[in-house]
């Protein structure tokens, strides 16, 4: 938005007179104020850009007062700072910088980490609900203010302040990511928020990681659930479940579920996870075809594991595994779907896929691989899955474990940048500085994320900058990977793909059960499988970690880390 220069009715003397003078009355000589926008054009706690004389200022709204300082980010070289997140650091009313998050003051301009980045500030006053802007004039004297604005009506973000005068958090989604993000900023900041959790499942969160040992009855129910409902009630936390957001006003700020709950926030937490993918084929719909993904998945599986007798699961990756695993304790006769000839193929390597295989044919499953599903048949509900090549094998239940996608809808919807995920910084938030987003629904620096421990990381990150403290940024690692599939132990880490400059140290003790795999390039480790013995996993992840030359180790590297 750009300015319109006042009238000399309203032009400010020389002298410093801010009254406004009587209508053809030139004020000689004149600084003038310029007319930007309406005080309500100005979404509380948030800030606009505005053109003035060449000038890009930035104007903020902090309740009904505003302040105005340079739009120029010194450290980024951008015009950036009206997108800023506005709060309070030690007393003083600052802004964060989107980009690399300095503060500066809005009443000085001074940079709190770098006094030398600091911005020029500009006078600005509310006169009759407009917002005005006096340019170079010097602020005006308390006696010489314009005449104070009414109150303008209550938008929704004015209208649910909390009386105690903390901020609003609302979080988007009950699942790990989202109550780890939660559990970081009460340690850190217990008193900051009101905090507004709204989730699409009717219990609290509960660990998502747990639900094949539910199924294959290692676990009960009260041991899944990390986050019982008093939890939520001991701490203050108003949760909303089986009620999922529906739509995002980011213009007011405020947020409304499926049942038409509305709720403001100052600051908003999107971890809505992610998907699970859906074989698009006939017969997808019927009654039995499932996805494993939620504790309802788990009854279904369980209810027809109590009726039924023929399962047959889709994918073989780890989640696919683990859910034919629990379903073969279950006393279903269990087959395993997989479009690759080898099981878990983005982790491990051929061999340790197929040592895996046998171990698991061994136990009771079956596998037909590769093969491609054509559809499922049934009257009502699945009773057989159709191969492309024409077999077709006996099922109650297909259960599909062919991966995830993040699930960004709603953000789309809100209009915030999307890719495959929902695009954050290494601060992550998302291009509306006010929204942050955490989970399986993020991407970051071009990765999408589906493992427990980048999640944690983010939480970490996240938290801290939502209370304010915020030092350092997210960066996604090197991830390592151990598994117990199906109570055989498996660890994956970095890359062990073959290429040119690579070779292989390869260990075999089939007596053991034992395989060991690393992959070496410029005397590094770059990639490690183990298979059956994993208790030098972490060493070998650190290694490739820390790019370590390893050429002192190698005549051991095998045998694992010196006691």
């Amino acid at each position: 938005m750009s300015g319109t220069a006042v009238p000399p009715a309203v032009a400010e003397s020389a002298a410093g007179a801010g009254t406004p003078a009587a209508t053809g009355t030139a004020a000689s000589p004149a600084r003038l104020w310029q007319q930007v926008c309406a005080l309500d054009d100005i979404v509380p706690e948030s800030g606009v850009a505005a053109l003035i004389d060449g000038r890009q200022v930035a104007i903020f709204r902090v309740r009904d007062a505003v302040y105005a300082i340079g739009n120029h980010d010194p450290a980024s070289d951008a015009n950036v700072l009206a997108r800023g997140i506005v709060g309070d650091i030690g007393g003083e009313i600052v802004v964060a910088s989107p980009i690399y998050k300095q503060h500066f003051s809005l009443v000085s301009g001074r940079c709190l980490e770098q006094p030398e980045l600091s911005v020029p500030t500009y006078p600005s006053r509310v006169h009759e609900g407009q917002v005005w802007i006096g340019g170079d004039a010097p602020a005006l004297a308390p006696t010489q203010a314009l005449a104070p604005t009414p109150a303008p009506t209550p938008t929704p973000t004015q209208a649910h302040r909390p009386p105690t005068g903390a901020r609003r958090l609302v979080v988007i989604g009950n699942g790990m990511a989202a109550m780890r993000t939660v559990e970081e900023l009460l340690e850190l900041a217990p008193a900051a928020y009101e905090i507004t959790v709204f989730g699409a499942e009717p219990q609290g969160s509960y660990n998502r990681i747990l639900l094949s040992s539910l199924l294959a009855g290692d676990k009960r129910l009260e041991d899944v659930v990390t986050h019982p409902l008093e939890w939520y009630a001991r701490r203050g936390i108003r949760l909303h479940t089986s009620d999922p957001v529906v739509e995002i006003d980011r213009a007011h700020r405020c947020v409304r579920s499926r049942s038409g709950v509305e709720a403001a926030y100052d600051r908003l937490l999107i971890a809505t996870g992610s998907h699970a993918n859906v074989l698009q084929v006939p017969g997808n719909t019927l009654e039995g075809v499932i996805t494993f993904r939620a504790l309802e998945d788990v009854d279904a599986m369980l209810a027809a594991a109590h009726s039924h007798r023929h399962a047959v699961v889709i994918g073989g990756g780890l989640l696919g595994l683990e859910a034919a695993n629990g379903l073969l304790q279950r006393n279903m006769a269990v087959t395993v779907v997989h479009a690759s000839g080898h099981l878990m193929e983005r982790q491990v390597d051929a061999t340790a896929s197929e040592l895996l295989r046998r171990e698991l044919e061994r136990r009771g499953l079956k596998f037909v691989m590769p093969a491609k599903t054509a559809g499922m048949r049934g009257e009502g509900r699945v009773s057989a899955v159709t191969l492309a090549d024409g077999r077709e094998l006996p099922a109650d239940l297909v259960v599909m474990a062919i991966g995830v996608r993040p699930n960004i809808e709603l953000a789309q919807a809100a209009g915030l940048r999307c890719d495959r995920g929902i695009l954050v910084d290494d601060t992550l938030s998302s291009f509306d500085p006010a929204v942050y987003a955490v989970g399986e629904c993020v991407q970051h620096r071009g990765t999408t994320f589906g493992l427990v421990a980048p999640l944690w990381e983010q939480a970490r990150v996240c938290a801290n900058h939502l209370a304010g403290r915020g030092t350092r940024g997210y960066r996604s690692r090197p991830l390592s990977t151990q598994l117990k599939v199906s109570g055989v132990d498996v660890f994956a880490a970095g890359n062990h793909a073959e290429g040119p400059g690579a070779e292989s140290l390869v260990l075999r003790d089939p007596r053991r059960g034992v395989y060991k795999r690393l992959v070496i390039e410029n005397d590094r480790i770059r990639g490690a499988v183990l298979y059956g013995d994993v208790r030098d996993g972490n060493w070998y992840a650190d290694l490739i970690k820390e790019g370590r030359d390893i050429r002192a180790l190698r005549d051991r590297l095998l045998f694992g880390a010196a006691p």
